[in-house]
């Protein structure tokens, strides 16, 4: 079983539901370049006969300013080091993270550097003025471009008093928020209501709740304001309970006796990670976070981890021949989230094709919040080994969250595609574009949509069931029932839907 607090919304994490993949900060790219050794080019006349034919032209360097589309985010090369800069129209303010050159640039000029308690990152040159950025635990690239000379003011120490605090909080959510229209909210006027309250004689307490009571009637749970770690705000949608260690003890107890006293669980990833064979060759996979799984919280260890997990439980003997599952359930109905890769890893095991799982998408024009980054395809590759293609009943609820919906998602596409029982998922698939005001303090909102094949997003409502059941209510926890795995057993048990 998940750690509870791994559900619960906390300074630095990337969701509210979830410690972005790990007990570790998540890596939202804020793009971060490193610099690159350039060759000096040779020409045919002066390089000897023997080296005639076998040299190449020398790299692009990524010395410079670079803006990112989207995330309004500039990024500094200078020597082997990297800083990056949170922008909008009024601030420029350093960002988060730092990297470091790691190695040397490969033949094409790409980088690889590394960054504190963060992924390693990648930067490819894409032309003269153009790259592209990607982490290994985010799906996706940034792409970016040649911005000139640093802002004066991003060298500037800014003002912090609280109506500065105030300015950048609002312009921030102005500029990259894509769901004010979905929302019914009109941010210009939560300006024009609060910005008076804000004096110079305001005091923490008196901005903090002001900063909460702008963004509470968004309900998105990739909101969030951090003062400190005692004084935190995250959005929710409606009729969301967070669980508690009290909780997810009564859920371990219905589901154990709905499995059966013979049914033998194995774990992986910390409890995170869990498995078991049910009566009539139906497996029961349960999935509760996806970061996390070792005690570093790396992501390399994460990975090492969840692809022992998945060795052990997608073997040869449950995807080919007469002991091959009939159906498989998979339980994301207590899942807080964490990396979207992990889940794309996942998902290539449960398919023996190439296809779509979404495109993603980030609001990309400070005064448009209907324009966007080109739609970049995520597609999900077969494993190389044993996959599995049969029948399978997804479970979700609303505390099936983040990565657990992108991942959800991401199954739409598989052939045939899983019946999903349950509830609406929570209604959050962006990264958190974490941001610092100027007295310190943290914030985050989303920037980003996935979209499905035809260009739906499942922001705010989150993915429906298709067969909607209960889902640890009460009523089912007290008579020790499971409404939602029974349904998925009954299904699967006729060969699916």
């Amino acid at each position: 079983m998940s750690d509870p607090a791994t559900l619960r919304p906390a300074p630095g994490r990337r969701t509210a539901s979830r410690q972005d993949r790990r007990p570790r900060t998540p890596v939202l790219l804020a793009a971060a370049l490193a610099a690159v050794t350039v060759l000096p080019a040779c020409t045919a006349a002066a390089a000897p006969a023997h080296a005639r034919g076998t040299a190449r032209a020398a790299a692009p360097s990524l010395d410079g300013v670079w803006r990112t589309d989207g995330y309004g985010t500039l990024v500094t090369l200078q020597g082997r080091t990297l800083k990056t800069y949170e922008t909008t129209a009024l601030s420029c303010l350093p960002g988060s993270l730092t990297g470091s050159r790691a190695g040397t640039p490969g033949p094409d000029g790409t980088v690889r550097f590394t960054v504190p308690d963060g992924a390693p990152l990648t930067v490819a040159p894409a032309g003269r003025d153009e790259a592209r950025l990607s982490s290994e635990d985010n799906a996706g690239h940034r792409t970016l471009h040649r911005a000139g000379a640093l802002p004066g003011r991003c060298t500037t120490p800014p003002a912090h008093d609280p109506r500065t605090v105030f300015d950048v909080f609002w312009q921030t959510y102005a500029e990259n928020y894509p769901f004010f229209r979905a929302k019914g909210i009109d941010w210009n006027a939560v300006r024009d209501r609060y910005r008076p309250r804000i004096t110079a004689r305001t005091t923490d307490a008196q901005l903090f709740a002001v900063l909460r009571e702008m963004i509470e009637p968004l309900h998105d749970a990739h909101t969030r304001v951090v003062a400190d770690k005692d004084h935190w705000f995250a959005g929710k949608r409606p009729g969301t309970v967070l669980p508690t260690p009290e909780f997810t003890t009564r859920v371990d107890a219905a589901l154990a006796a709905h499995l059966g006293p013979g049914t033998v669980q194995r774990h992986w990833a910390d409890g995170k990670l869990s498995y078991a064979d049910l009566p009539g060759r139906i497996g029961y996979f349960r999935i509760t976070q996806f970061a996390g799984y070792t005690k570093n919280g790396g992501y390399p260890d994460d990975v090492a981890e969840l692809d022992r997990a998945l060795d052990a439980v997608f073997t040869k003997e449950r995807t080919e021949g007469p002991h091959a599952l009939r159906g498989l359930v998979l339980d994301l109905r207590l899942n807080g989230g964490g990396s979207d890769t992990l889940g794309l890893r996942i998902a290539s095991r449960l398919t023996d094709r190439s296809y779509l799982a979404y495109r993603k998408q980030a609001r990309n024009d400070p005064q448009d919040a209907g324009r966007f980054t080109t739609p970049e395809p995520l597609v999900v590759r077969p494993h190389r080994g044993p996959v599995y293609t049969g029948p399978i009943a997804l479970l979700t609820g609303r505390l099936t969250i983040s990565a657990g919906e992108t991942f959800a998602q991401s199954l739409m596409g598989r052939s045939p595609a899983p019946t999903r029982i349950g509830e609406n998922t929570q209604g959050v698939f962006s990264d958190v574009l974490d941001r610092k005001l100027p007295n310190g303090w943290g914030f985050g909102l989303p920037n980003e949509e996935f979209l499905t094949a035809d260009g739906r997003t499942f922001d705010g409502a989150g993915i429906p069931p298709a067969v909607r059941t209960p889902v640890f209510t009460a009523a089912e926890l007290s008579a020790r029932r499971d409404t939602a795995l029974t349904r998925a057993r009954e299904l699967l048990a006729r060969g699916g839907a």
